[in-house]
């Protein structure tokens, strides 16, 4: 019987190869799990699903923990206007946390016997995960394919071909992570200082030009209406996004110690 391993999976370059890899290489039965934390739409969910089954793995999950990630995170942010450096927002480094604890109670839930995520080697995502899983799960083996085999975005998009599967080289330019509290953005641009991304490479492209007046209400620090409706902080935050990002509103670039674009 083959070992089970529950892998991390975005639906990106770096997750497609894993799952192929881990398959065909390392023969493990894989077993997908994404965490959504507020960033992926019901559509976006099931084209992940068709990718995860397409790709070959034994099963798909979809844990959500856009609420927990709220309750136990966003509103402490919020109520602590905590900044990187006082200009950075912890959006993405914020959700990974939430997303590792998911996936290791996920590789409980199943008896897996390892847990896989796509992490480069580059920035501190790998740590987080790496971290989460040694606390939550530290029987459980971790494999990290694309930073243990040192490879290019080139090299994955030729392993995936050899073994059938198709990967636009025009698609694998960015990756980009979303979530609730905001979306990253990463490619050839953001590996220096001195270009600029361009604007197809956004999520969400600048639409909308004509002004407009938005009011909010909060309630003890939390967003909890919009325009005169109620509603729930999450659903408040996600609305919001909708009225801001077709103007571009909350996209900044941070230079440190990676270089990323966010769009909040």
């Amino acid at each position: 019987m083959k070992k089970k391993v529950v892998l991390a999976f975005s639906g990106g370059l770096d997750t497609s190869f894993c799952c192929i890899y881990l398959a065909q290489d390392r023969g493990l039965e894989v077993h997908s799990v994404i965490v959504n934390t507020g960033g992926f739409s019901e559509n976006e969910l099931q084209e992940i699903e068709k990718r995860a089954y397409a790709l070959g793995v034994a099963s798909h999950a979809v844990v959500d923990e856009t609420a927990n990630y709220y309750e136990g995170c966003i509103k402490y942010l919020v109520f602590g206007n905590v900044l990187k450096n006082a200009t950075y927002p912890l959006s993405v480094s914020a959700e990974r946390v939430s997303q590792a604890t998911a996936i290791a109670n996920y590789v409980k839930k199943i008896g897996a016997d390892y847990v896989a995520h796509g992490s480069t080697g580059a920035g501190n995502d790998q740590v987080r995960f790496d971290m989460i899983f040694n606390i939550i799960i530290p029987n459980v083996e971790i494999i990290t394919p694309i930073r243990d085999l040192k490879l290019s975005r080139e090299a994955e998009i030729e392993y995936l071909q050899k073994h059938g599967v198709e990967y636009s080289a025009e698609k694998a330019r960015y990756s980009i992570n979303k979530g609730l509290w905001g979306t990253s953005v990463g490619g050839k641009e953001t590996l220096t200082s001195h270009e600029t991304l361009p604007e197809e490479a956004w999520p969400t492209q600048v639409s909308e030009t004509a002004p407009r007046k938005v009011e909010l209400r909060f309630e003890k620090g939390e967003l909890v209406g919009i325009d005169g409706e109620n509603l729930a902080p999450v659903k408040a935050i996600q609305k919001l996004q909708a009225i801001a990002q077709p103007y571009g509103i909350g996209r900044d670039i941070h230079v440190g110690d990676t270089l990323s674009l966010i769009h909040i």
